[in-house]
């Protein structure tokens, strides 16, 4: 905190010192036009241009580098989660012979049993309405 307060009274003398010898300069005369801005400002068109080149430029270099990282975080964690799965069942089988930790089989997920349940109701109701249009 202290380091923080020093700094700034530093920076804050620094500034005056700097305005104190302009402010002389000025009383002698010696400064030059302080009305002229020697700043030339460039066409608004190249410079969104120039913006819109780099942005997509550095976008494109940020989404590259981003998906790279993904995919190898992704990779680790994969490997990761398979080793210390391998090595907790090695742990159960060793310290509880009772209980075998064997990996259950990949259950199918909610969505696709839905989806098949639902081709089977359609497919009944074809059945029964052509039995009905066989009938008349």
């Amino acid at each position: 905190m202290y380091i923080v307060l020093i700094l700034f009274f530093i920076s804050l003398a620094g500034i005056a010192v700097m305005i104190g010898n302009k402010l002389i300069l000025i009383k002698k005369g010696q400064a030059g036009n302080i009305e002229e801005i020697p700043l030339k400002v460039p066409n608004l068109d190249e410079v969104r241009k120039f913006s819109v080149h780099r942005s997509r430029k550095y976008g494109y270099i940020v989404l590259v580098m981003t998906i790279r990282v993904y995919i190898k975080i992704s990779n680790f964690l994969k490997k990761a989660y398979k080793s210390i799965k391998l090595k907790i069942n090695k742990l159960i089988r060793k310290y509880f012979p009772g209980k075998i930790a064997e990996p259950k089989e990949k259950q199918i997920s909610k969505f696709l049993k839905m989806i098949s349940e639902y081709k089977n109701k359609i497919k009944r109701l074809k059945e029964k309405i052509e039995e009905e249009e066989k009938n008349y």
